[in-house]
């Protein structure tokens, strides 16, 4: 028998000596590559254990997939993929093809932090020889499926993350779309990568392919030539690609060295199968990519080597599951040219067809029919001795198929249709051209019957104009009509404990959850309670999933308000693979939740203000006494380590809320409040000089500090603070800018420290000063900041604007405008208002006052004490001629003396007009009684 496997390809190997002699220079170099080749195709033939090739998501290699196993009917099945992934293949039975078996990573250990989360793939697709491996080998009773590729914990091990992402290799497709995302940024663990890893090589088959892309190539010259081919011949065909792509790969170290790893560790682990278990060779079949079933490493084969040592995992927990896939997301992944794999789902359904092959489907597949019953099945066939198929193949003339007429009329008139229904002004004229281009395209590129590439090219051609009229090109109308974007699910009862949590609790709502788009849920909550626990759960799944799954329309929640109606779009179904990623942190979202909270509060990069959001949240959606204190304990922490005031305007908007919320529910603040605002008093005290004083802080941050201190000063004081702490601070501040000096200002008000009429005079002063007029719409901008820590000071902001719009001009008023709507904005929610009702309430109400009206800071004050008068006397005789009045007041002060008649030029007179202090105190008493 040796003797003959020797003799099998000896013609073939002459042949290619002759071809290597007459085309090359020397016949060393190209003999050696010829003929290397046919020993790898040998070698793998002559295996005992039967080696089959395959190529990813071909339909070519899943009906010779299907027709083997038949035949063959091998009782092991040893598969190349990740073998940690293998609990999880029965579940496909509960899923909807396509969808990707996922391994999945967020507690590291071992690997650089900064690649969390970890996730690898392998997606399934109905027309895949993997595919029909698993359905033969579950449902059939008395074989075993053996995934013998490396762990997913391997594939981060051996393989290093700097290299760039694969590009689609057709250059005109169409921007992605939400289901090319599917996958996300995961790892793709893929059988049968067959594709030149020489650029030059692929540069030349598609040059004299006449093809745009490596999908139109392969399609052209393998796919369609193996479709009905035997087994032999489909064995050879592949084996002798791979070997191919393989001695002519350009020799990349790491990733040699990787391919190489896989292929020791696959051999190895079926060796030790069959070490441990004593299965005949024959009886078992190696499902593998053609790359790495023509492999020249020492372990391959049953009797290869046992030095390859499979290194230990890493500490890394994964989690394993299911999530739905796509034919634009593998394309996507795998750098695939847009369409190509619905355009294999569409060669397969025909294959089918056309040679009646039965093909293996998973009992309970959704979407299967249900198994006829049939005989028992047919015995297997026994393998006779390999014979040379390649070179009859290699030698025989191209398969000229004849124009399907039918087929291609049927595709021009429905890609007119689908263009119409997009917004294209497409006729039975165009139909007509598309069916002719297509035909001249096929003839241009020698062929007789258009492919479906032939046919999206002519579709372009004749129907596309200058811009697209919908949401889709001609190009991707001509791939949902060749069998479309088709999108998986992953069954409810193979969804992750969370995902299937979820669906029970939002089952009132009585929705298609697991439905692709968007659909809308009312929830009147005021009159079915019940619903209160479905808006928790879609409130929780806003917070924790992408945008767009879960988005509120009408309702809101806040601290201390209970829901009464809400309004809800949810497309729950579209982001499917989100939800389940989220079971694989917990087993419900509250859990979930509270471990991210807990992750943001206690991160490298958590800061006061991101902990109190955590705090905030952690109350407003678990509504967690406890974990609110613990966090809000770990808030305290981080303040007091805080040298930076970047975050002072979030601290001081969640601690107020905060405060308002344990004040209006709680019957006491919680310890950990109070001592967060007695902390933060003195913290803010302390950097208050520098904050004034540092370029980088912004008016705004200071204000907030200034909000902080005086909003929370006297809870501070009752705590034990010191008012003086803070007046020490104020007096220390020296800011440089105007803004942060009318903030001072402002802020010496608040203290008492400076009047409202000191501070008018200083602003009159700005204004009169030519150098300072420039500068003097900053002044304005302090002054609006310092609405947030000195409300008060409302009606003296209204009177600044207003006069600096009465008194500046026009070259420094008009640049300022835009400053002054931005600082409104920012602070739009408290000051805007405020200034509106303060405004409101000084300016007059009517048009026609308005003329008339004057200004409260330019009315005339009230006349003073007139004081000294020459003729003193002439007072005293007024006081003599009308007495009533000073015996009410000498009433008021309990002073029962009866009147006296006294000299004018008395002492006691003189006394009194020298010293008008008395009575000027007198006076002011009266008025305030």
């Amino acid at each position: 028998m040796s003797g003959t496997h020797e003799e099998t390809f000896t013609a073939l190997r002459t042949q290619l000596q002759e071809a290597a002699t007459a085309f090359a220079d020397g016949p060393d170099a190209l003999e050696g590559i010829l003929l290397g080749i046919v020993d790898d195709v040998d070698r793998a033939v002559r295996e005992p254990l039967e080696i089959f090739p395959v190529c990813h998501h071909s339909p070519a290699s899943a009906l010779a997939m299907a027709r083997r196993l038949r035949e063959k009917q091998p009782k092991v099945v040893y598969l190349e993929l990740c073998e940690d992934m293998a609990p999880l293949l029965t579940e496909l039975r509960n899923c909807r093809l396509p969808v990707a078996v996922q391994a999945f990573a967020t507690d590291i250990d071992g690997f650089p932090a900064d690649w969390s989360p970890l996730s690898v793939v392998a997606p399934i697709t109905e027309a895949s020889a993997e595919y029909q491996a698993i359905a033969y080998a579950l449902d059939t009773p008395g074989v075993e499926l053996v995934l013998v590729d490396r762990s997913s914990d391997h594939v981060f091990q051996w393989d290093a993350r700097s290299g760039p992402a694969p590009e689609p290799d057709d250059p005109d497709a169409p921007a992605a779309e939400e289901e090319a995302a599917l996958h996300g940024d995961a790892v793709g663990v893929e059988i049968g990568d067959l594709r030149p890893r020489f650029a030059e090589l692929e540069e030349h088959l598609l040059r004299h392919g006449r093809v745009r892309h490596w999908s139109e190539w392969w399609h052209q010259y393998v796919e369609l030539p193996l479709g009905d081919s035997d087994h032999d011949t489909y064995r050879q065909v592949m084996l002798l690609i791979g070997s191919l792509f393989r001695r002519l790969a350009p020799g990349d170290p790491r990733r040699v060295r990787v391919d190489e790893d896989r292929e020791r560790h696959m051999w190895t682990r079926m060796r030790e199968h069959l070490a441990a278990t004593g299965t005949d060779p024959a009886d078992c079949l190696y499902v593998c990519g053609a790359f790495h079933a023509a492999s020249r490493v020492p372990e391959f084969g049953v009797h290869g080597t046992d030095t390859f040592e499979i290194g230990p995992r890493t500490a890394t927990k994964w989690q394993h599951g299911l999530i739905p896939s796509s034919h634009a997301a593998i394309e996507a992944q795998f750098g695939l040219a847009a369409g190509s794999v619905s355009i294999a789902a569409t060669v397969w359904a025909k294959n089918l067809k056309r040679t009646r092959v039965r093909p293996y489907r998973l009992a309970g597949q959704a979407g299967a029919k249900k198994p006829k019953k049939s005989a028992a099945a047919p015995a297997p066939v026994a393998d006779a001795p390999p014979a040379d198929r390649l070179t009859g193949f290699l030698r025989q003339p191209p398969v000229i198929d004849r124009l399907d007429e039918a087929e291609l009329l049927g595709w021009s008139v429905d890609i007119v249709r689908a263009a119409r229904r997009g917004g294209y002004l497409a006729s039975t004229a165009d139909a007509i051209a598309v069916f002719e281009t297509s035909i001249l395209l096929a003839g241009m590129r020698d062929r007789a019957k258009p492919t479906p590439y032939d046919f999206q090219d002519a579709a372009v051609t004749c129907i596309e104009k200058d811009s697209v009229p919908g949401r889709r090109d001609v190009r991707r109308l001509v791939e949902i009509m060749m069998g479309g974007d088709r999108v998986g699910q992953v069954g409810y009862d193979a969804l992750p404990p969370l995902a299937r949590d979820v669906h029970d609790r939002l089952a009132p709502l009585n929705l298609k959850l697991q439905q692709r788009g968007v659909q809308r849920a009312l929830l009147d909550i005021a009159g079915r309670p019940e619903l209160e626990s479905c808006s928790d759960a879609l409130w929780m799944l806003r917070y924790l999933m992408p945008h767009g799954a879960a988005r509120p329309i009408m309702g809101e929640r806040r601290l201390g308000e209970r829901p009464i109606q809400e309004s809800w779009d949810l497309a729950l179904g579209t982001h499917e693979r989100a939800l389940i990623e989220l079971g694989y942190e917990g087993v419900s979202v509250e859990q979930v939740l509270e471990q991210r909270l807990r992750r943001t509060a206690y991160g490298p990069q958590a800061t006061a203000a991101t902990v109190l959001e955590a705090v905030e949240d952690a109350t407003l959606y678990l509504r967690s006494r406890r974990l609110a204190d613990e966090l809000g304990t770990r808030a305290l922490e981080v303040l007091a380590t805080e040298r930076s005031v970047d975050g002072a305007p979030e601290v001081l908007c969640r601690v107020r809320r905060l405060l308002a919320y344990y004040r209006t529910s709680e019957p006491a603040l919680p310890p950990w409040i109070e001592a967060f605002v007695k902390t933060g008093y003195a913290h803010y005290c302390t950097l208050l000089p520098t904050a004034f004083g540092d370029d980088d802080a912004t008016v705004g941050q200071v204000a907030a500090m200034l909000g902080f201190l005086f909003s929370m000063e006297s809870l501070a004081l009752s705590l034990g603070c010191d008012r003086t702490q803070l007046e020490l601070a104020v007096a220390q501040c020296h800011p440089r800018e105007p803004s942060k000096t009318a903030l001072l200002w402002a802020a010496q008000v608040q203290l008492g420290h400076l009047s409202r009429a000191e501070l008018r005079t200083r602003c009159e002063d700005l204004l009169g000063n030519p150098l300072v007029v420039p500068a003097y719409p900053r002044y304005l901008s302090g002054f609006l900041h310092a609405l947030e820590p000195v409300p008060q000071l409302a009606d003296f902001v209204v009177e600044a604007v207003s006069t600096a719009f009465a008194r500046l001009p026009d070259p420094v008023l008009l640049p300022w405008l835009p400053t002054l709507i931005s600082t409104l904005r920012s602070g739009g929610a408290e000051s805007a208002p405020l200034l509106i009702r303060e405004a409101g309430r000084i300016f007059p109400g009517r048009l026609a006052a308005l003329d008339e009206w004057v200004p409260p800071w330019r009315a005339e004050p009230a006349p003073a004490y007139p004081g000294h008068r020459a003729d003193g006397g002439r007072g005293i005789a007024l006081l003599a001629a009308h007495p009533a009045t000073c015996d009410a007041v000498a009433e008021l002060l309990g002073c029962d003396e009866p009147w006296q008649q006294v000299d004018p030029r008395r002492e006691g007179v003189v006394l009194l007009d020298s010293h008008p202090a008395t009575a000027t105190a007198l006076e002011a008493l009266l008025a305030g009684l």
